[in-house]
């Protein structure tokens, strides 16, 4: 994959759906199953709340970790087959959408949680997509993302936003045409927040019991009132 680019992103994603389902189910991720995952459990069901918009769901998994505590939760992808695949489930909603078409029109509801799990990928849609959160979210609507540590994940690259190239170090060799991302600073994604009527009411650095070194951050956006 020569052009680092969103639709690159979603070519590469096509590419890996069976793999990634894989390797969701055979827990090979290990920093989801030691730190990650039960960071964005916890993060969300903390406020209690009734209706959570999973946006880039992938395969469901999140979904299916919140009904079970009551939870009306429905999941969104861009990916037909990973929705498919979670649908199979029958546990949860879910809606092939583009993170550029997400949005109460398109939805036709709100939500007491929006959350994105290492789903902002990408430049613009991600931009168009944190413009169409505020209309999404229920009053004291809490907006979360759970992303790579901007610190961590710079490496020998200039800290500055950019577009980077993927990289499926630590994972099987099923995996092909890693995914290209758009790098943030942690100033560029609190930025992002405030352009959008968000204030950051809490930052989270979930730390890697195996590293000592972050295994991610969470950001808490609520509606600036």
């Amino acid at each position: 994959m020569k052009t680092l680019t969103e639709a690159a992103i979603i070519e590469s994603w096509q590419k890996n759906v069976q793999p990634w389902i894989t390797a969701i189910h055979n827990a090979e991720i290990a920093t989801r199953i030691q730190v990650t995952n039960q960071a964005i459990i916890d993060a969300i069901t903390k406020p209690s709340p009734k209706a959570v918009l999973d946006v880039g769901c992938g395969e469901g998994w999140l979904v299916r970790e919140l009904i079970p505590k009551g939870i009306d939760a429905l999941g969104i992808d861009v990916i037909p087959e990973f929705i498919e695949s979670a649908s199979k489930q029958k546990v949860g909603r879910f809606k092939v959408l583009p993170y550029e078409e997400t949005s109460h029109h398109q939805l036709k509801e709100k939500f007491d949680v929006v959350v994105c799990n290492f789903s902002l990928l990408g430049e613009t849609s991600v931009n168009i997509l944190f413009q169409q959160i505020p209309a999404l979210l229920n009053d004291k609507g809490v907006f979360i993302v759970q992303t790579i540590h901007p610190i961590m994940a710079c490496g020998n690259n200039k800290y500055e936003d950019g577009w980077r190239e993927g990289s499926w170090a630590g994972f099987n060799e099923n995996f092909t045409s890693p995914a290209p991302w758009y790098f943030r600073t942690i100033k560029s994604w609190k930025a992002l927040f405030d352009a959008n009527g968000f204030k950051l009411s809490k930052i989270n650095e979930p730390i890697n019991p195996i590293t000592n070194e972050p295994a991610s951050i969470l950001f808490f956006g609520e509606l600036d009132s």
